[in-house]
């Protein structure tokens, strides 16, 4: 549409200055200065808004170089924190795995202790019993009083009765052997 006119324009410009008269050149130059001033002034704007845009461009240049930089600390940063992270789980990891070893090592203590403890106990127990055998063995000055005394022991700490104890009818039997052996060595000496 634009070009029509300015065709238009174009071929009244051409007839005028042939044929025209000087009112219609007149004219023709005041619309040519008029028509100068106009373009003038939108060239005049169009760099206006040129350099307008370079400035916006530079500051949009500048923002994103500040953020691209922002970025890139806190990319730096976000790699240091998962570092630390990293480095904070390792320890926590070989703390547990550390606690985790001092507790097997410690269960396996406690367990050698209380089997120490329960052979010291037993230990102490069947010398208590052994004692209390030789004990109840005393006085006896013959073979037949020592089967005697044997067999009402049994019959007292038989595991069937209610005051029964297997442990204490062991230590019998062996204080028993004992003695009868020691009486079988007395009557071949």
């Amino acid at each position: 549409m634009e070009k029509k006119k300015a065709s238009k324009i174009g071929q009244d410009f051409e007839k005028t200055l042939v044929v025209g008269s000087k009112e219609e050149l007149d004219e023709l130059k005041a619309w040519l200065f008029k028509e100068n001033i106009r373009l003038q002034m939108e060239k005049s704007e169009m760099m206006r808004m040129e350099e307008k845009f370079i400035k916006e461009r530079q500051q949009f240049q500048t923002e994103m170089d500040e953020v691209n930089r922002r970025l890139v600390i806190e990319r730096k940063r976000l790699k240091q924190d998962e570092l630390f992270f990293e480095k904070k789980m390792d320890i926590l990891k070989n703390g547990f795995a550390q606690l985790d070893a001092e507790r097997r090592k410690f269960d396996k203590e406690k367990t050698e202790f209380e089997a120490k403890k329960d052979l010291h106990e037993s230990y102490q127990r069947r010398e208590k019993n052994q004692d209390m055998a030789e004990m109840l063995f005393q006085g006896v000055k013959s073979q037949l009083a020592l089967k005697k005394r044997y067999k009402d022991l049994i019959k007292m700490f038989h595991p069937d009765n209610i005051a029964g104890d297997h442990e204490m009818v062991l230590t019998v039997n062996a204080v028993y052997e004992k003695l009868k052996r020691e009486y079988e060595y007395g009557k071949q000496a």
